[in-house]
């Protein structure tokens, strides 16, 4: 590998705006704030929307979403599609 084009992997901890669940990882982002971590250490915080913690495809709450309200939303604003000689 070439040295010199690579970036700087550190030390974060990331923290989960929603769940206030925090985990620590190595990046290349950088924050002003920091935080003591259970090691002792201290580093820096960096504060997310959306992790694994938080996310529905994770926790299993994935919303069902109403495919019929919305087919009806597309054709009020479209109109109906009319197909091999049928409305539809």
């Amino acid at each position: 590998m070439k040295t010199g084009i690579h970036p700087d992997y550190h030390p974060v901890v990331f923290e989960d705006a929603s769940t206030g669940k925090r985990f620590l990882t190595r990046s290349t982002a950088t924050a002003e704030r920091t935080v003591e971590w259970t090691d002792g250490n201290t580093y820096p915080l960096i504060t997310v929307d959306v992790t694994a913690d938080s996310h529905p495809f994770w926790t299993g709450a994935n919303r069902v979403l109403d495919a019929q309200g919305r087919v009806e939303k597309f054709e009020r604003k479209y109109g109906k599609r009319i197909r091999a000689g049928k409305e539809g």
